[in-house]
């Protein structure tokens, strides 16, 4: 498991805690929220859908995708596909290197990249537009500066990340998507609903991968069963173990970074979260035994990020009390 689930010292009573359906009220009032599932001791409490949104339909995780890869690529550690994340990427991209010879980009390591540290400028934000509109999108990637040292500060970038799943696709032979389903979906009777390609082909790794609420759900339950669904082995103890240690801090948020996992403070418990724009999120609050996803529509994104406050203070004052309430009775 993540940590310890050892329940901390309560500050609640059971007036203050709210019932399911006072919490899915709530949540309705939240103009961009979609869905909202919440899992304690692996049994499902609430599943409500909202904005059009059904059950079954798949949503687009947008950077909550990355957490995904994340998984993709312990699990390629695991079967012995990639060597580590030591390794460092000049192998992966001969030909560019070839071309473009720099001894500094060439000696970025994988754990750089799944860490948001390459150092390279990011290709979000203000570079977004113009990567995705490239001819192709690991030059457009690898041809950005040096902004820093590779392993130094955070800058985050789906250009780093989709570098991850062009990585993933030449050392297993087959695409990510394939990759995903033989070792993850699969196993987990997980449903893509779409995941777009670049140019070349190569699945987006860290962007527009599409799932259900539910097969969210799923994922963060896997993680705080430390690896493990319905007796099956996917993805080893030890990776998750390294992937929610701290490496970085955003430097646009209070968050601390994993390998592509957030971690914060929310209330008095440790949350691990995966988090796409406009309001994806699969969150694991293991101290309490629970899994909490929420999604949001893209109708109300914007870089304002204006859902992530009453998101989290949903979470924060409703759910999180409601969950150590039952935990403790």
């Amino acid at each position: 498991m993540l940590v310890s689930r050892t329940v901390q010292s309560r500050s609640l009573t059971l007036a203050d805690s709210l019932s399911l359906s006072e919490i899915q009220h709530r949540a309705s009032s939240i103009n961009s929220l979609s869905s909202l599932l919440i899992q304690q001791k692996g049994q499902l409490l609430s599943a409500k859908y909202y904005n059009g949104l059904s059950q079954g339909e798949t949503t687009n995780l947008k950077s909550a995708s990355k957490s995904i890869i994340s998984l993709l690529i312990g699990i390629a550690i695991d079967k012995g596909y990639i060597e580590s994340l030591d390794q460092t990427i000049e192998p992966y991209f001969k030909n560019y290197f070839a071309a473009h010879p720099d001894s500094v980009k060439e000696n970025i390591t994988l754990k750089d990249l799944i860490t948001m540290r390459s150092g390279l400028e990011t290709t979000s934000f203000h570079n977004y537009g113009r990567w995705v509109t490239s001819d192709n999108w690991v030059r457009f990637a690898l041809d950005q500066p040096m902004e820093g040292r590779p392993g130094g500060d955070m800058a985050y970038s789906t250009g780093t990340s989709h570098l991850l799943s062009v990585i993933l696709t030449k050392a297993t032979g087959m695409s990510t998507k394939a990759f995903a389903e033989k070792y993850l979906f699969e196993p987990m009777d997980i449903e893509v609903g779409g995941w777009d390609r670049d140019p070349q082909g190569y699945y987006m790794g860290g962007n527009n991968l599409a799932l259900s609420p539910r097969d969210m759900l799923k994922i963060g339950q896997m993680i705080l069963d430390d690896g493990i669904y319905q007796g099956q082995r996917i993805i080893s103890s030890q990776w998750l173990q390294d992937s929610f240690r701290t490496y970085t801090r955003s430097n646009y948020n209070p968050y601390n970074y994993g390998y592509m996992w957030w971690k914060k403070p929310v209330g008095q418990y440790q949350v691990h979260f995966a988090w796409g724009y406009g309001g994806q999120y699969i969150f694991m609050i293991p101290a309490l035994d629970a899994v909490v996803v929420m999604t949001g529509s893209l109708r109300y994104a914007s870089q304002s990020r204006s859902y992530r406050d009453p998101v989290f203070s949903l979470l924060r004052k409703d759910i999180i009390p409601m969950l150590q309430e039952r935990l403790d009775n």
